[in-house]
Order: structure tokens, then sequence, then C-alpha cells
């Protein structure tokens, strides 16, 4: 008998988009042979969620939820907006994010593979999901904060999840001031809290850029490390959120706002639907060749 890994699992998972323990019965079942795996899994009538498996999930939506002194923000994918809308999929969504919040797993693997309230993983959970609402859906990531009662979070959500925010200040538990905050985050996609976080090897980059730039201008080189400091602090206010003028008060930064407070930010997670991930080409010709073949 051969020896069933968790990366077989994976691997079949990965090709077929069924349940993890559904994937390691089948591997069991054949002796670990991976194409006689999928052809189980087929017969067995799991095919609806892998005939899913290679179609690109770059829709969907983000949510955050807070519970106390905890919270999560998450990303759940599927193929379309509408049924990113649909309610099976927004009830879906939701009892994700309160396993996550109750169970805390590492990382999204982890997840997938965790038991939930009804006895099911993760992944047999979603599965259940796809054979029923007809798309891919995946678990992208997500990110767990906690605080004391001292701090305050800020959870956002815009264009009913198309975008989410969840900030954290410490040391003021002003929760509308968090909230601002995170809605200046969904609309001004900052990389940083300060520039304290910058990597020198990112300020260097931009540096050696910004003075080719002014040379390229023809201005005296003897002015141009001092024109070069001017534009890194402009390059500062675009990606760190402190330094950004407020959106609801352009006359003052982030960073006073904040101060204003009593707190300090100390994180924000901010997620974007499908962000950096490969959206599916639509071709309506083929579209209707592949329904008049039958495709």
């Amino acid at each position: 008998m051969a020896k069933i890994t968790a990366a077989m699992v994976k691997e079949l998972r990965e090709k077929t988009g069924v349940g993890m323990m559904d994937c390691k019965k089948a591997l069991t079942e054949v002796d670990g042979d991976m194409d006689a795996a999928v052809d189980f899994l087929r017969e067995k009538g799991l095919a609806s969620a892998a005939k899913k498996a290679d179609r690109i999930a770059a829709e969907g939506t983000t949510s955050v939820l807070v519970n106390g002194n905890e919270a999560v923000i998450v990303e759940i994918n599927a193929e379309t907006d509408f049924v990113a809308k649909n309610d099976a999929f927004q009830t879906l969504v939701q009892e994700i994010a309160e396993h996550l919040l109750a169970n805390k797993p590492a990382d999204v693997e982890a997840a997938e593979a965790s038991t939930m309230s009804n006895g099911a993983t993760v992944a047999d959970h979603i599965s259940s999901a796809v054979a029923k609402i007809g798309e891919k859906i995946t678990l992208r990531r997500f990110e767990i904060m906690t605080k004391t009662d001292a701090d305050a979070f800020g959870p956002y959500l815009h264009m009913g999840g198309r975008i989410s925010v969840l900030t954290l200040l410490e040391g003021s538990t002003d929760e509308t001031a968090a909230k601002d905050v995170a809605m200046h985050i969904a609309a001004m996609n900052p990389k940083y809290i300060s520039r304290d976080e910058v990597s020198e090897e990112e300020v260097e980059r931009e540096r050696k850029v910004l003075t080719e730039q002014a040379l390229n201008e023809g201005k005296p080189e003897n002015i141009v490390a001092k024109m070069v400091e001017g534009r890194l602090g402009k390059f500062f206010e675009e990606i760190c959120v402190l330094e950004q003028p407020f959106v609801k008060d352009g006359d003052q930064k982030v960073g006073k706002f904040v101060e204003a407070t009593g707190g300090k930010l100390v994180k924000f997670v901010r997620y974007e639907v499908g962000e950096g991930l490969e959206k599916r080409e639509e071709n309506f010709a083929d579209e209707v060749m592949g329904q008049v073949k039958g495709n």
C-alpha cells in the first residue's frame, strides 16, 4: 500500500478542486495513483467541482468581522460578480469569517484543513458550495488582528466589499476615527504607515530615478541633490498614510488627525477583490461558438 502524503492530497485537490478529505479517500482507494484518483472522483460524481478547478476566480468579495478585541479581514473569490452578490455566497463568506475568527488558523492551508462546526473541513465546505453555486470558489487570504480594551479597530467596507480595510489604533478607543482612517486607506491605497517602514533599498531606488530625472531636465548638478530630497518628500506622501492629506480634511495630514485622538496607527490591512490575480478575458464570439458546439 502506497503512503498517501499531504503533498499528494494537495496536488489532487489542485487538479480537481475537490475537498481534501475526498481527495485522501480517492488516493487511498487507488493506492496513490494520481490519474486513477482523478477518474475515481469523477466516477463518484464529484466532477462538478473538478470541472471548475482550472477556471479563474478573480471576482468575489472581501469582508471584515469584528468580535470584541478580535477581528478578521478575509477575501473569498468567485468567477463572476453576479455570484459574489448571491445570498448563498455571502452566507458562505460569513460562515468562513466566523470560523477563522474562532479558530485562528496560521494560514490558508491550515484554514482549509480545519474542521468547521458542521463537521466538514473548510475545503470540503467550499467544495459543497461550488457544487451548489456552480462556480469555482477559493479562500484567497485572511488576516486576524487582536487589540486591548484601550485600543480601537476601524473596519470599513467599500462598494459592498470590493475593498475592505481594517485598521488598529493603539492607545485610543475612538472607533469613529479608526474607521475614518480606514476609509482614507480604502481611497488612497498607501503601502506603508510611515516612512520608517520603507526599506532603504526602495528609497535608494527612488532617489536614483529622481536624480536621473533631474539631470535629464538639465538641472545643475549642485542643486540636484537638494531637489531630489524635496521630491522624495512627495514620494513618501504617496506611499505612507500618515504623510498623506486626509481625505475628509485636506488641510491636515492623516498623522495629525491620528495624533489628535491620543492614539497611534500601528497596523492596517487593505484587501481589494482580485488585485494581483489574472482576470479572465471574455470573448463573446468564442462563448457563442462553444454553446453551438455543445461545450
